[in-house]
């Protein structure tokens, strides 16, 4: 239901200028809601350190007001959808940032929020990505976050960022326990994630970039028809080539060709030709030269939907890095854009390091599935 709501007035807590821009996010609260909003989201963007609701009502000298406990009830029982906010917010920085006919770039990656509570029921026990490496192998107890992030070069900052506008939660395995339906794996997330931004776009070309955890054969061939995919690919992926058109006589008609090299022994076959580029931005150093060679193939593994792509085999001339290959589902995409859409990607994890430190992810103090689903989406999103 649609409401009709003013702008601004004088007791706004926001300037005039400021809530015109928030616009398009009126007709998804009613009209009490969005005055609250309004002092919460001041509150949010003025206080420093934890983005609590008390902290945000004291910053604005309103931490004595008798209806104090309607701001909690924005978070845990005010009937708005943040899947609705996140849509607006999203077609909000396009018109802003990515011109017309450009390629939609989102970043996607999951992140861990350390939280502790036994009222907090989809809290579980993940490896945590910050502390262990290689040989050390540290667990964190907290909840586990998917991030949809539009990835543009924002032009007061002149560099790329990763802008936050879809965050979903993926509980564990435990939250599920009990419940008739069966548990969703961080792919099946990705995989609703990637669904409902194409509907929300779907006159645009988008690329999603993600990293090797999203290197899937299933959750490839579930997205490939609605997004291209950049991701990393194994050395050692199973390659085929495409199949030919189906013989005559009975039988079905094959799914794959002839079994291609594997990506690791073209890197040692001097036959193939290399093609030098100049990356502006690799592994933090600016105009790095890379070697690299492309080609077509079919990724299959038994049991599995056999997926077309390209794949981007890159090495360093001076070999300070190891080689590594990319892969996208679009098989008109063009090498040098790969790279380019991959490195953008790293700009996520400056994104995820910043919330942290500025805008108090890890420090609410909400248990209740309600608040929880949306606090952290609001700190992400204020980013």
């Amino acid at each position: 239901m649609q409401h009709s709501h003013r702008l601004a007035a004088a007791s706004d807590p926001l300037p005039p200028r400021f809530v015109s821009w928030l616009t398009g996010f009126l007709d998804l609260f009613t009209r009490p809601t969005w005055s609250n909003v309004l002092v919460l989201l001041a509150g949010v963007v003025l206080a420093p350190g934890r983005r609590t609701v008390t902290t945000a009502l004291r910053i604005l000298g309103r931490d004595h007001d008798p209806d104090f406990c309607t701001f909690h009830r924005i978070l845990n029982r005010a009937a708005w959808s943040s899947r609705a906010a996140a849509g607006q917010l999203l077609i909000l920085l396009i018109k802003v940032f990515v011109p017309a006919g450009a390629p939609v770039v989102i970043g996607l990656d999951d992140t861990i929020e350390r939280r502790w509570g036994p009222k907090i029921s989809a809290r579980g026990i993940y490896r945590d990505p910050v502390r262990s490496s290689k040989v050390h192998f540290v667990k964190a107890s907290g909840l586990r976050w998917l991030s949809a992030m539009l990835l543009v070069r924002v032009p007061w900052a002149d560099r790329i960022m990763a802008l936050p506008f879809l965050t979903l939660l993926a509980p564990s395995k435990r939250f599920y326990d009990g419940k008739s339906r069966a548990p969703k794996t961080l792919l099946d997330w990705a995989r609703q994630a990637a669904l409902q931004i194409h509907r929300w776009l779907p006159d645009r070309y988008i690329v999603m970039v993600a990293d090797s955890a999203f290197a899937a054969i299933e959750f490839l061939a579930a997205v490939r028809n609605y997004v291209c995919l950049v991701t990393r690919l194994r050395l050692d992926a199973n390659l085929f080539d495409f199949p030919l058109p189906k013989r005559k006589g009975p039988g079905r008609r094959p799914i794959r060709g002839k079994w291609l090299k594997k990506l690791s022994a073209i890197l040692n076959d001097h036959k193939v030709s290399w093609q030098r580029v100049r990356i502006t931005l690799w592994y933090g150093r600016t105009n790095r030269l890379l070697e690299i060679t492309s080609g077509i193939a079919i990724w299959y593994h038994g049991g599995m939907p056999p997926v077309p792509i390209r794949w981007v085999l890159v090495r360093d001339p001076a070999g300070e890095l190891e080689p590594q290959a990319f892969l996208a589902t679009d098989l008109n995409a063009r090498p040098c854009d790969i790279i380019a859409w991959f490195v953008c990607r790293w700009q996520v994890e400056v994104t995820f390091e910043e919330v942290r430190a500025h805008l108090g992810v890890e420090t609410q103090r909400q248990w209740s599935n309600s608040a929880i689903l949306r606090t952290t989406q609001d700190c992400l999103l204020a980013s």
